[in-house]
């Protein structure tokens, strides 16, 4: 019965996305508006179901790390609100042009944006995804079917239940926005066989995860890899802003794929940083795992291994190495680093310029915080994952990321024997 399950929510998730791909944007907003208002209104609910997830994940012996993803309590369901709110005042991209070129004989050229067709999300832990990936995914036009993670089935299952009444009450297809209300690992196979009704897989979790669907899927993929990020500090750097910024991007949430992994410090300054920078690591709890040169300065810091520059740990552990400038910085971050989020933490705009243009990351960052690479903090409202991929879409995955386009050219009779 499950294969048949499976393949009756993407038929009508295809079916759904034919209607999306015409609504009005005045209808898509009034069902994200909704779902804002009935987040609000049975908060406790969430919680509580929320809460039963989380008993269960501990008890069956779920990591900690994974276990902290998948809390969704009154702050983050309230952030949530927010950032609907946000996408419901943000452009929609349907029907925008990219380009309009006139040419020489007259036709008119167009671009214009168009929505996928259909989503499907295979993700773990967050329940956030199912919020955030129903509103972009439905503001673009695009239907979605959602497969959470067991982990995470009774949250899920009930925010799946409040998209199908704010979609009714908005007057849209309920097959808009579907979550898939098994936890039979099966289900995320068969949904990747389904390349007729299915246009895109976006996964989110963990390594494993994303190397299984991509390796699996008959359907196009936007992996979510891992984030091993780093911050380099540079020679010229502000030591205040350096520790500000370290500690924001180390200790907020650890257990996000932004957080900072590895942190790289030019040795002309690290005998000046890294004393004050390790007492404030230590202090919020964090193990630093250093190489030689770091441990001569922290000496109570654990011994670095090579595993270290390649682990992402979302968790309070850091691992710290001494560069011999901005060039080592690079070489290390294109050696050991995931493409992801990468800062620099300088005053020297020389050097800032290397790192912007010698660090093939997703996100680069100039003396700011791995946690703004985030769909929220960049103006999108919210994001849909973090994309470490080149192709169609890289970084946080927004509005305008969700979209194809086509070509819409007009003439007045042209015809091409007379051109």
């Amino acid at each position: 019965m499950s294969k048949e399950y499976v393949l009756g929510l993407a038929k009508e998730a295809k079916a759904a996305s034919r209607i999306l791909s015409r609504a009005p944007t005045n209808g898509k907003n009034k069902a994200i508006s909704v779902m804002a208002q009935k987040l609000e209104e049975n908060k406790n609910e969430i919680r509580e179901a929320n809460q039963q997830d989380g008993h269960l994940a501990k008890a069956g012996g779920l990591e900690q790390s994974l276990v902290d993803r998948l809390k969704f309590g009154e702050a983050k369901i309230a952030s949530r609100i927010k950032a609907l709110r946000e996408i419901i005042l943000l452009t929609d991209p349907i029907g925008a042009p990219d380009s309009v070129i006139k040419r020489p004989n007259g036709l008119e050229v167009k671009r214009v944006r168009v929505p996928i067709g259909v989503i499907g999300m295979i993700y773990e832990s967050r329940p956030h995804v199912t919020i955030n990936a129903g509103a972009l995914c439905l503001k673009s036009g695009n239907a979605v079917l959602l497969r959470g993670g067991s982990e995470t089935i009774n949250t899920n299952i009930f925010l799946g239940r409040l998209w199908q009444e704010a979609l009714k009450e908005a007057g849209l297809p309920k097959a808009s926005i579907q979550v898939v209300e098994t936890t039979d690992h099966e289900d995320v196979w068969r949904m990747l066989e389904l390349d007729e009704y299915i246009d895109l897989v976006i996964p989110r979790g963990g390594k494993r995860l994303i190397k299984a669907v991509r390796e699996t899927s008959r359907i196009p993929v936007i992996k979510h890899y891992e984030g091993i990020c780093h911050i380099f500090v540079d020679s010229s750097a502000n030591l205040d802003m350096a520790i500000k910024i370290s500690l924001d991007s180390k200790i907020l949430m650890p257990e996000v794929c932004n957080a900072m992994e590895t942190l790289l410090v030019d040795e002309q300054i690290a005998g000046d940083l890294l004393p004050s920078l390790g007492k404030e690591m230590k202090a919020a709890g964090v193990t630093l795992r250093g190489c030689k040169a770091a441990r001569e300065i922290i000496p109570w810091a654990e011994e670095a291994t090579g595993q270290d520059w390649v682990t992402e740990y979302l968790d309070m552990i850091l691992s710290v190495r001494v560069v011999s400038g901005i060039g080592e910085a690079i070489e290390h971050i294109d050696s050991y680093g995931s493409h992801h989020t990468d800062a620099i933490v300088s005053e020297n705009f020389t050097n800032i310029r290397k790192f912007e243009t010698g660090v093939d990351s997703a996100v680069v960052l100039v003396n700011a915080s791995t946690m703004f690479c985030d769909g929220g903090e960049l103006g999108m409202g919210a994001e849909i994952g973090i994309s470490t991929d080149k192709i169609h879409a890289r970084g946080p995955v927004g509005l305008r990321d969700l979209t194809s386009y086509k070509y819409v050219v007009t003439g007045t009779g042209h015809v091409v024997e007379e051109v």
